[in-house]
């Protein structure tokens, strides 16, 4: 015992000498977190990063056997899933924890938003987390194509027409994203080095200052609490950061429950030259979007509906961007009850239009 002590104590000053391990300590130390009535939303960030770490794991192992191009990368998944050692459960982890990261970040997106954790100081925290939600939304738009099956080729299409209508930039943005007019093997190849060298380069940028800010700043405290008492605070280590890990866990569990009952399907071979399923859809994140364009009429003001729908889409995303410097109620620690109406009109609307997007009549 004597002797591992020992070792222990030396490995531990080798480590500290060069990298500094007291430091760390007393910064992880030093770090607390609030504790009031509304603690649960913070949570969802830390689970946001897990996901976005099995899913990086999982695409990696998954890079190992995928060949990216139109004649191989259909029948490479196939080996992976049929013939790879539970190759099958990787791939649907990866499907599932993509789905629930995004669910996730959208959580922690709107629980930011009613909260008003965007008060300054912590504006820039705001915007590096919509760049995260950007990058975050780009991953799965990349990915969705890269299995060149039926469902993902004709809803890839679909999504990219859709960018075509951008005034003035949409038919460069088109040709930008497909590698051409249509969508072919070029697609496929760009849509792979997309998702496995720029965006993981974005969003190492991204990540880094946001963690960086949330680190600087604190975990915001809601307007509504300070108002009402000086709020109690807890160590992040060992106190929150083991109620996380219990988050990470009960995910892990969640993961391993749906890959194995749920696992992700592979579909047939994407054909160019076939008729399109019927009720294609987008990933259920982009459906309320899709759904909307849908119920616009034809010409709004003489301007194509299309156009007005994408227009609006680009503004109303602009605005909750700069949300932080709109809100000026926030910012002088007031109550905010028209950017409060804002958020939750935006989440029923989201959650609306993705149902009806589900359930409407594909021929509607």
């Amino acid at each position: 015992m004597a002797v591992s002590e020992t070792r222990h104590g030396k490995l531990r000053t080798w480590l500290d000498q060069r990298i500094g391990l007291a430091d760390l300590e007393k910064l992880a130390r030093k770090k607390q977190v609030p504790v009031h009535r509304h603690g649960l939303w913070y949570y969802f960030g830390g689970m946001t990063l897990f996901l976005f770490v099995v899913q990086v794991a999982t695409g990696i192992l998954l890079l190992l056997y995928y060949r990216p191009s139109a004649e191989e990368a259909y029948e490479s998944i196939q080996f992976l899933m049929a013939e790879v050692e539970f190759g099958w459960l990787i791939r649907s982890i990866h499907a599932w924890s993509a789905n629930l990261m995004i669910l996730a970040l959208f959580v922690h997106l709107f629980s930011v938003l009613l909260l008003k954790a965007y008060r300054p100081p912590r504006e820039v925290t705001w915007l590096s987390g919509m760049a995260l939600l950007g990058v975050a939304l780009a991953f799965e738009f990349t990915g969705y194509l890269l299995p060149w099956n039926e469902l993902a080729y004709f809803a890839t299409k679909v999504s990219t027409e859709t960018t075509g209508a951008i005034p003035l930039v949409g038919r460069f943005l088109l040709r930008l994203l497909r590698g051409g007019d249509e969508v072919t093997g070029a697609t496929l190849t760009r849509f792979y080095g997309i998702h496995v060298a720029v965006l993981p380069a974005l969003v190492t940028l991204a990540l880094g200052l946001h963690l960086y800010l949330v680190h600087k700043h604190g975990m915001s405290v809601p307007p509504g609490v300070e108002r009402e008492d000086a709020p109690r605070f807890m160590p992040f280590v060992p106190n929150f950061l083991l109620r996380d890990v219990v988050g990470w866990l009960s995910a892990v569990a969640i993961l391993a429950a749906l890959a194995a009952f749920l696992p992700a399907e592979l579909g047939k071979k994407a054909d160019p030259f076939a008729p399109a399923p019927v009720g294609i859809k987008p990933e259920w994140y982009f459906v309320f979007m899709f759904q909307t364009l849908k119920y616009l009429p034809g010409h709004i003001l003489g301007i194509e509906g299309e156009i007005v729908g994408v227009v609006g889409f680009g503004l109303g995303g602009v605005l909750l961007l700069l949300t932080p410097f709109l809100d000026r109620r926030a910012v002088r620690g007031e109550p905010s009850p028209l950017f409060t109406l804002i958020g939750i009109a935006l989440i029923v609307y989201v959650l609306a239009l993705t149902y009806l997007g589900y359930t409407a009549s594909p021929t509607k």
